[in-house]
Order: structure tokens, then sequence, then C-alpha cells
């Protein structure tokens, strides 16, 4: 795993490996599906683990636990934050939320407004 990122779950061209990621994560893929919002089946079955909207999720939730997992100390606490901190700014609803209902650059956004010196 590369240095503050986790890498290990991600090839050269972009798309995401679960079994890799899971590993890293400490999770099943079942979790990391529910914490991506797919089903089990996206994260499962070759045809619709390479469907571009499902990697596209799997990208944004990756973007955000990398962005946190320097303060967080690991990819497992990083993941464990995504999962179950409320964040005040979006009604104390979770990154996990955010990402599931679509709303994952606006995480992004709070979190570079965050990691520039801004207010939760």
């Amino acid at each position: 795993m590369g240095q503050g990122m986790l890498s290990d779950g991600v090839f050269a061209d972009g798309r995401i490996m679960p079994d890799r990621l899971t590993e890293s994560l400490g999770t099943t893929r079942q979790q990391l599906a529910a914490a991506a919002g797919l089903s089990r089946d996206a994260v499962s079955k070759t045809a619709r683990l390479q469907a571009p909207a499902t990697q596209a999720r799997l990208r944004d939730m990756v973007e955000i636990l990398n962005r946190i997992r320097g303060w967080a100390g690991s990819g497992p606490q990083a993941f464990a934050w995504y999962r179950s901190q409320p964040i005040p700014a979006f009604g104390d609803l979770t990154a996990e939320d955010l990402v599931r209902q679509g709303r994952a650059e606006a995480v992004k956004r709070y979190l570079s407004h965050i990691a520039a010196g801004g207010f939760a």
C-alpha cells in the first residue's frame, strides 16, 4: 500500500479491485458494497464490477477514504469514520450516507474546506 493511500485496491488504470480493497480496509465485499451504496452483486460479479457506474462509486469512496486516512490513522480507521461519523454540516449524515445518495462531490468539497483550515 502506498504511504497514506489505499492504493492496493486500485489498478494502474483506476479500476478498483474489491478483494484487495476489502483486505486493506479490514471489511467484507458485502460491507464494501453497502458503504458505496451498491448491491453485493455489483462488487461480486465481474460484469457488474466493470460497469462505469460501479467503478465511479467505488472510486469516489476510495478518494474520500484517501483524503481522511492521514488523520484517521489507517485504512480501517478511515473506513470506520466514513461509515459512522456524523457530519454536522450535512445534518449529521455520514460520508457513507452522502455517497449512497450520490453526493460524493459534496463530501470531497467539505473535506477540502476542512483541509484548508475551514470550520466543520
